[in-house]
């Protein structure tokens, strides 16, 4: 019998006594995602301590702690050394972003990409069916991608900076087909990796579905602190470490070189595996005069670095570079075979074309003025965040003043006729108490469409 009568004792959560069946703690860990999922549990409820829990349900403290661990590898709960465990702000919910929707409303939440270049690209994949060879792009051949669009690639990626050859280079499908490969190729469930506080929420979610935990860490204006990276690494085991440095996504920070050495420090110190998504670079290098190099070249052993070519030259397509350490190699080249089978060579080749022609940098150049008059737009609403991030961001990372219920606000935004995203989206571990709003600048059709939304935006928050 239990120790206490818990009759009429307050808990935040008491779990059927009655549907338990063994082994216990995976059925606790059920009753526990059944009562978040179908919304009796809110996100950032404080759940009863394990002890206590295991006293309420006559069984062993180790069988609670099980069920809490199977619960926080799903990304169900998190603990806070000290204060206890909290249902984490994503869990009753997937927050994976899709524009893959009918709108009634001006999207200010999906990133696009400007997609008024796309011209350029159709021009293109007119002069790729014309090739001769293009039949040898329809097989199964080159499965990381054929000789010369690697060649292209790697001089693509040489100006911003990247330093690797073909042997240690891949074409895939995209940034989040990059993701994806790495994160399977190199990591195992239960593994952990340390995130900014706010971060790519698709990232969130494949991790969630890779079984893999997320550890956050705080970070300022230059990017994740290295004291809070080095004091977590101490503290549990981490086995790796995400990051966007050009341009994170979404709080637009740029991260400053002497940050970066910072972090590369403590990287190196706990062997960590880095994971650098650097699909914003375009957006950066030449034009930050702080901008000096990747972090991969400071580690390139203990790195995989992404460049996708979504934003910077288009969406549709699909490709991405993915450069790897030697250590790596083996176990990437396998995952991208057991993913993939083999990247499009017909995509890829379009993206070859518009590099070797020097289109794609006619498209930066394009998409860079679209950004800055999005980004000027913008500032004409929020002054006050002239300063903050990346000058020619996408997207905007917007405080919230009072308090704001995630899926209320979204919800009213849509009924006012714009959509937008809420920071909880993006949150990869425990809530906050600041809040914000993530506005894309990249996905209206015109100037015009992106300022009727931003007069939408703020009638409502004011």
């Amino acid at each position: 019998m239990p120790v206490n009568s818990f009759e009429h004792y307050p808990m935040s959560w008491k779990p059927d006594k009655k549907a338990l069946k063994r082994p216990f703690y995976q059925s606790i860990a059920s009753l526990l995602e059944q009562d978040i999922v179908n919304g009796f549990l809110a996100p950032g409820t404080k759940l009863p301590p394990q002890r206590e829990l295991a006293d309420f349900l006559d069984l062993n403290f180790t069988t609670i702690t099980r069920a809490y661990t199977l619960c926080e590898r799903k990304g169900l709960i998190y603990a806070v050394t000290g204060s206890g465990t909290f249902v984490a702000p994503n869990a009753a919910r997937s927050i994976a972003i899709s524009a893959n929707e009918t709108t009634n409303w001006i999207d200010l939440g999906f990133v696009a990409s400007f997609e008024q270049t796309n011209e350029i690209v159709t021009e293109a994949i007119q002069k790729v069916t014309e090739k001769k060879y293009l039949n040898q792009l329809l097989n199964y051949n080159d499965p990381t991608g054929i000789l010369h669009q690697k060649t292209a690639g790697l001089n693509w990626m040489e100006s911003f900076g990247i330093r690797a050859d073909q042997e240690h280079t891949a074409i895939v499908s995209g940034a989040q087909n990059a993701l994806a490969i790495a994160l399977t190729a190199l990591f195992e469930p239960g593994n952990r990796i340390a995130t900014d506080l706010y971060t790519y929420s698709n990232f969130i979610e494949l991790a969630k579905m890779l079984h893999i935990q997320l550890i956050p860490i705080p970070g300022d204006q230059f990017g994740m602190l290295p004291d809070e990276l080095e004091k977590q690494c101490r503290q549990v085991d981490i086995h790796g470490i995400f990051l966007m440095p050009s341009c994170s996504n979404p709080t637009t920070v740029m991260m400053s070189d002497f940050r970066k050495h910072e972090l590369a420090d403590v990287i190196r110190k706990h062997r960590l595996i880095l994971i650098e998504d650097d699909i914003h670079a375009f957006m950066t290098a030449g034009i930050v005069s702080d901008y000096q190099q990747p972090l991969f070249n400071l580690l390139p052993e203990q790195s995989v670095y992404i460049c996708g070519t979504s934003k910077s030259i288009c969406s549709g397509l699909r490709v991405a570079y993915i450069v790897f350490g030697d250590p790596f190699r083996q176990k990437i080249l396998q995952a991208i075979f057991n993913v993939n089978v083999k990247t499009s060579s017909l995509d890829a080749e379009v993206v070859t074309e518009l590099i070797l022609s020097g289109k794609a940098h006619d498209i930066i150049s394009q998409k860079k003025r679209l950004a800055q008059a999005a980004n000027d737009l913008y500032l004409e609403y929020f002054p006050l965040q002239k300063n903050v991030g990346h000058r020619l961001s996408f997207y905007r990372w917007l405080p919230l003043q009072g308090h704001h219920d995630a899926l209320q606000l979204e919800t009213d935004l849509k009924r006012n006729g714009v959509r937008a995203f809420h920071s909880d989206r993006f949150l990869s571990g425990q809530t906050t108490p600041d809040k914000y709003l993530r506005i894309a600048l990249s996905s209206t059709n015109s100037l015009d469409e992106l300022k009727t939304g931003l007069d939408i935006l703020t009638q409502y928050l004011n």
